[in-house]
């Protein structure tokens, strides 16, 4: 049985005094909403805060408001069972809905929350392993160790992100709100993550995602498409968010996201000069998706032969576009 280590706990009452204790108590303090993540990472060692600050009493944290222009705004502490039991969100932004859908068990969706999910720590087969099994490797960058063994000679981590609700945020033009002791500031999803399995955020030691504010989204369709191995539990191996917005049968506005085939997802800008202002094709989708497949370098860390994921950047792309010319679900 894998125990967690010691720890000392706080369970702040508002986001002030969570803010106030991460930054009296320094590198060594944590933040824990749902625990989906860390807690299991904690037991393998792969993180060893020695202070945890919990944010599951703090109510500033939590709801789910739809204003009447269409903006919606979402606490970062939210359960990701309450997206996906909300009725108007689900029609407002069914890709938001898709994704989280398929996120783990509901189990674990009536704990885990949406910020946890956006924060979700990098992965990779030679990490997320229990702290025997690294010690026989000598460990690995991302932890105690100094090498990457999916590229050896490389300075940098390649644990991917495999979160099912970033692509998607990215896609809808979210802007993410932080809160530390000293400021508050808003970023967009899009520049929230960086090409690095360790320093995978744009989010200082001491800030606190609060909430996650997505535009309205007038008539623009959205939808998210997943790979993975089992149709439950399992985290993507390559994941495609697309948005689009249509005049008649022409294209408008066009996003496409991929994630899950690299430390950082990666938003399709030559999708969006290709689609706008064209009816979208089966040819024209298909020309897309082979644009998309182009820049993604998926490597030998997480399910499947890579190379295969790579094909397959190209097939998911193709259907999740079709999806949405063929009438799919509409946003608000």
């Amino acid at each position: 049985m894998m125990r967690l280590p010691e720890f000392a706990y706080h369970l702040p009452r508002g986001v002030k005094e969570a803010a106030t204790t991460l930054a009296q108590e320094g590198p060594g303090a944590t933040l824990v909403a749902g625990g989906t993540d860390l807690y299991p990472n904690m037991k393998r060692r792969h993180q060893n805060p020695r202070v945890v600050v919990s944010l599951r009493r703090v109510p500033e944290l939590r709801g789910i408001e739809v204003g009447g222009k269409g903006t919606v705004r979402i606490g970062a502490a939210e359960p990701l069972r309450a997206l996906e039991r909300h009725a108007e969100l689900g029609s407002r932004l069914p890709a938001l809905r898709q994704s989280v859908l398929t996120i783990s068990t509901p189990i674990l969706r009536n704990m885990g929350t949406i910020g946890g999910n956006l924060c979700l720590d990098t992965r990779c087969n030679y990490y997320n392993q229990t702290w025997e099994w690294r010690r026989a490797i000598d460990f690995c960058l991302k932890c105690d160790g100094d090498t990457c063994w999916v590229a050896p000679g490389s300075s940098t981590c390649w644990a991917v992100n495999s979160s099912d609700t970033v692509p998607v945020m990215i896609a809808l033009g979210a802007r993410l709100h932080l809160v530390s002791s000293r400021r508050e500031r808003d970023v967009e999803a899009r520049n929230f993550y960086r090409n690095d399995g360790i320093a995978y955020l744009d989010k200082k030691p001491d800030e606190i995602l609060t909430a996650i504010e997505i535009p309205p989204q007038g008539s623009a369709r959205s939808t998210y498409l997943k790979l993975r191995r089992r149709r439950a539990f399992d985290f993507p191996v390559m994941g495609v968010a697309a948005r689009l917005a249509f005049a008649g049968d022409v294209v408008t506005e066009a996003c496409v996201v991929i994630n899950a085939v690299g430390p950082a997802p990666f938003v399709v800008d030559e999708a969006t000069d290709l689609l706008v202002g064209k009816p979208l094709t089966p040819d024209l989708a298909d020309e897309v998706g082979r644009l998309a497949a182009r820049p993604a370098k998926p490597l030998d860390n997480t399910d499947f032969e890579y190379a295969w994921r790579k094909k397959m950047v190209r097939v998911y792309v193709r259907r999740a576009l079709l999806s949405l010319s063929s009438g799919g679900e509409r946003s608000a």
